[in-house]
Order: structure tokens, then sequence, then C-alpha cells
């Protein structure tokens, strides 16, 4: 008899907050970060706000009873364990909330979310004296920034001193534990957990991209964490990691504060996948090419490619070792990883600051015949001088800039006559590694 695979459980984690029409913040922000961490998510509405990324417009708020209806339909279906709560919006929702919380004996993550990062009050003032007196007292943890910290514990909260205060004032309402999160303060993060009376800093830096929807992430990544077996710390410091790559992989939405990118990290992970692949395709190309070899310099070539927006050698991927000819083939001294050839990267960046769609290069072996080849192939071909390169300077980075400037946009050929103790070289650029590989045999095809 065959046995079965046995399959992954994957944790349940709810969201009871409200929709941001800008996709930024909110149950959007909450979904996507669950997603993105491997946690299955559900949710439950409280609020429709019409919201983009200068603020919140409107907000329409759903009745309490709605509000429990979908607690409700999770929560008798699913093994929902974990759940993270944001807008709020009302009294009578919080009270409807709590009630759900205790029915259904949800570990709770409370994000006090009082006013919304690019602008608009999202809860109610009375409904912040029932948030603290009927809901807190049943979380596990709660989330405030150093604003929302100040409003819970009454009082201001401008020092990381003043948020040791705070959270003290804050697990006495009830909640077991506070993390006081740092971007409105030094960009350290504080835990406090009321039973062993202990706390924890997690510091980090201020990290440029847009920041709305940080809050909500925040908290929805603890709960995906805490939901996956994590301690309380360990769930912090994952979350704030998370945080930091969503804000850096931020991009323009609107006329606003930009959205976190959520995913941002994981498509980069996809592209690095992505080319890897291609290059490791391209090095096939050129070992299966009887011709090929012929078109190996002395010092090797090397094949490399680059991840969209690109900004550094660890960016490019390429050949580690280089490729050498041996018994009359092309051959790769070591394997495809990423940061392996300065060289061939710096041709590449280079490149992308005048075409992002240019991510590839391959060098190859100067002659006349495989330069007069390239003008047979109606090649764009352009070149650099090494004699006039200055001081202080790279000489693939400025000699590939100076051959762009020259022929006014990224060729497909760009060549040297080398200098003292440097080989003359042709590089090859295309849009990704196997179209440079096929470019190079068919170069190599055409030389006699």
């Amino acid at each position: 008899m065959t046995e079965k695979p046995l399959k992954i459980k994957t944790p349940i984690v709810l969201t009871i907050a409200g929709s941001d029409s800008g996709g930024g913040a909110g149950i959007a922000a909450d979904l996507k970060t669950f997603a993105a961490l491997g946690v299955h998510g559900t949710c439950a509405i409280t609020s429709v706000t019409a919201q983009n990324t200068t603020g919140v417009l409107k907000t329409f708020d759903l009745t309490p009873e709605t509000v429990a209806s979908q607690i409700e339909a999770v929560c008798t279906d699913m093994e929902a364990r974990w759940a993270k709560s944001g807008m709020l919006a009302s009294s009578e929702i919080v009270r409807e909330v709590a009630k759900e919380v205790r029915k259904y004996e949800l570990s709770l993550v409370l994000d006090p979310v009082i006013a919304a990062e690019a602008g608009g009050n999202l809860l109610r003032k009375e409904a912040i004296s029932v948030l603290t007196e009927e809901l807190l007292p049943l979380c596990k943890v709660t989330t405030p920034n150093a604003s929302e910290a100040g409003v819970l514990a009454g009082m201001s909260v401008k020092t990381p001193e003043d948020a040791k205060i705070a959270a003290r004032k804050i697990t006495d309402l009830g909640v077991e534990a506070v993390i006081i999160t740092g971007g409105h303060l030094d960009a350290t993060d504080l835990i406090y957990e009321a039973d062993s009376e202990t706390f924890t800093r997690i510091p980090g830096t201020f990290v440029k991209g847009g920041t709305h929807g940080t809050g909500c992430t925040y908290s929805a990544a603890v709960t995906a964490f805490l939901a996956s077996g994590d301690n309380l710390e360990g769930a912090a410091r994952k979350a704030k990691k998370f945080v930091e790559k969503a804000i850096l992989k931020s991009r323009p939405a609107g006329r606003g504060v930009s959205p976190v990118n959520q995913l941002g990290a994981i498509l980069e992970e996809k592209e690095r996948y992505l080319v890897l692949r291609n290059v490791k395709k391209a090095v096939s190309i050129l070992e299966g090419s009887p011709d090929f070899s012929k078109l190996i310099p002395e010092v090797g070539c090397n094949i490399g490619m680059a991840i969209p927006e690109a900004n550094s050698y660890e960016d490019v991927a390429a050949v580690e070792g280089r490729i050498v000819r041996y018994m009359g083939r092309a051959v790769p001294v070591g394997c495809v990883d990423f940061g392996a050839s300065r060289h061939v990267a710096s041709i590449i960046l280079a490149s992308l600051r005048y075409d992002p769609e240019i991510r590839a290069a391959i060098n190859v072996k100067y002659s006349r015949e495989a330069l007069s080849a390239c003008r047979d192939m109606e090649l764009g071909i352009s070149s650099f001088d090494r004699t006039e390169e200055p001081e202080n300077s790279s000489t693939m980075d400025w000699g590939t800039a100076e051959a762009i400037k020259k022929y006014g946009s990224v060729p497909k050929v760009i060549y040297d006559k080398g200098g003292q103790g440097k080989e003359p070289m042709i590089r090859l650029l295309g849009r990704c590694a196997t179209e440079v590989a096929k470019l190079a045999v068919e170069l190599a095809e055409q030389i006699q």
C-alpha cells in the first residue's frame, strides 16, 4: 500500500482591519505580508476607507454584526489561532471584536491604529477608552509607534526612556507584552514583557523608501512569525528586517507617501534565480559551440547578467574563474554565481545607467577579422581608448560609459585596442546572457 505524502500544515492567520482603496495599508498590507511570509491570510473588514497615498478621504464603517459575522465565518471553518487587529473605527466595533476574541480564544496582536500614516483619523476618540479597557487586556502583544504608545499610556513619548515608562504603563492595562516601534524615535524597537519585567532593544537604521503601511506590515509580520512558532523576540527581529526590506523595495504609486513593498524581496529572489538559470544556459550554448573557443582571449572570457535595477557587483551573475579554451572547446573554470566577475559586472552596471534593458555582456578576443564580422552583421559598434582614461577611475566603468556617450546609446559592441599589459578586447552587450551567447557564437561562425 502506497503511503500518502504528509502535507505541511499552513498556519491560518486572521486580520481584523479596514480596507485601503489605495492598496498600501490595512488588510491589503496585511494579506500581502501574510502571503509573503507563508501563512494563509483571512480577513474581517471593519471599515471601507476611501484612501490613497495622500491620506484618508472618507471612511464607511461596517456594522458590528457584519464584522462579527466575518470573524465567525473564518473561525468556525478554519483553525485560526492567531489574529491581528488594525483599524477598529468605533466603540461598538471594538466591543464586538473583544467579544469574538474571547469566544474563539484568539491570540491577538493589537496594532492600535489611531491615525493613517498618510494622514486622517481612523479611531474615534471615544473608542480609545473602550480599546484600552475591553480589548487590550485580551491581547498577547500590542505594537504601537511612539505616538500611539503615548495615547495608550497617557503621556508624551519623545525619547527611548519615555518609551520604557510608557511600555510599563501599557502592560498595566492588561496586555502581556508591548513592542514600541522606533520609526518615530531612533529606529530602535523596544520590547517589554510584563511577566518577566524585561526590556529588549532591537536596534535598526532608517532606510530610504516609501513608508505607507509600515505599521500594518510590521504587526502583520509579527503575527505571522508568532503563528509560525517563533518566540516574541524572534518574531520582532524578523518583522523589523522584513519591514526594512519592504521599505527599500517600495515603488512610487501616487503623489503622496509611497507604500511599502512586501513582495519586493521575494520578487528579487525570483529574478536572481532566473538570472542564474539564464547565465547557466548561456554557458551551455558556449560550451556546445565548436567555433566559439577561437574567440576566447588569452586571459579567458566571462559572460554575465544582472538582475533588474542592479546597483552592485553582487547583483551580477557570472562564471567563477572565467571561461577558458581547452582542447578546442570553451570550458567554464567554476560555477555560475553572483559577484563572480568584477570585469563583466562593471560593463553591465555602466550600461544599465543608460539603458535598463541592457543587462548582459560577454568579453571576447579582439581581432580585425572579428571587428569586421561585427560590421558585416550590422551591429552597432563603439570604442574607447585606454590612454585617455582619467586617474583613479575604473577602466571598464569609464570605458563603457565613454563608448556609450560617443555612440549616443548602448551599442551591441564595445571594443578597445588594449594598452600596456592589457589585452585588446571586444565586448558584446544584450538584454540577457543567452542573447549575447548566441551573438558570440554567430560572430565566431563568421570568422574563417
